[in-house]
């Protein structure tokens, strides 16, 4: 079976967008939310304001993940361009467009972008499909675990 990269493009968010961006972000999370109970640490538990407080920080770039001119999802890149690793924290994919190589094209392209080493991001564990694309990718576990709670563990992953 041959495998094709999805085509997506990146989207730079803007002022205007932030809603909207917070809406999905609340929407794509609001399952992991129920199944983990991790409300100090969810994204989808998270306010507005705390998204627009990341979107103004100048080290902060979100793109929407776009695939034949929808919104599939989003990705919040940190780069501080002081050496330190770059992030993906976090990236997204709405519930109706996974499973067809979207977080994974757009991993590709930020790369592209902000260059392909020197990366760091975290996920859930347990949550094995999210783990497999980030080592499928060239990300490693660096070892360290923070747990959550009784059900949830964030592996931290590196790549470079």
């Amino acid at each position: 079976m041959m495998h094709m990269t999805a085509t997506i493009e990146l989207q730079a968010v803007t002022d205007g967008d932030v809603q909207t961006l917070w809406e999905m972000q609340v929407e794509a999370f609001s399952e992991l939310l129920q199944k983990y109970q991790d409300y100090e640490t969810s994204p989808s538990a998270e306010g507005i304001d705390k998204v627009m407080a990341r979107y103004r920080q100048p080290w902060t770039h979100y793109y929407f993940i776009m695939a034949g001119g929808q919104k599939v999802g989003a990705v919040r890149v940190v780069d501080k361009n002081d050496g330190s690793r770059k992030r993906i924290s976090p990236i997204w994919i709405m519930k109706e467009f996974r499973g067809r190589g979207y977080a994974q094209a757009a991993i590709s392209a930020v790369e592209k972008i902000f260059g392909s080493d020197n990366w760091s991001l975290d996920t859930i564990l347990q949550e094995k499909g999210n783990c497999h694309l980030y080592e499928k990718l060239g990300y490693h576990r660096t070892g360290d675990v923070m747990k959550i709670n009784e059900r949830m563990d964030i592996v931290l992953y590196e790549k470079n």
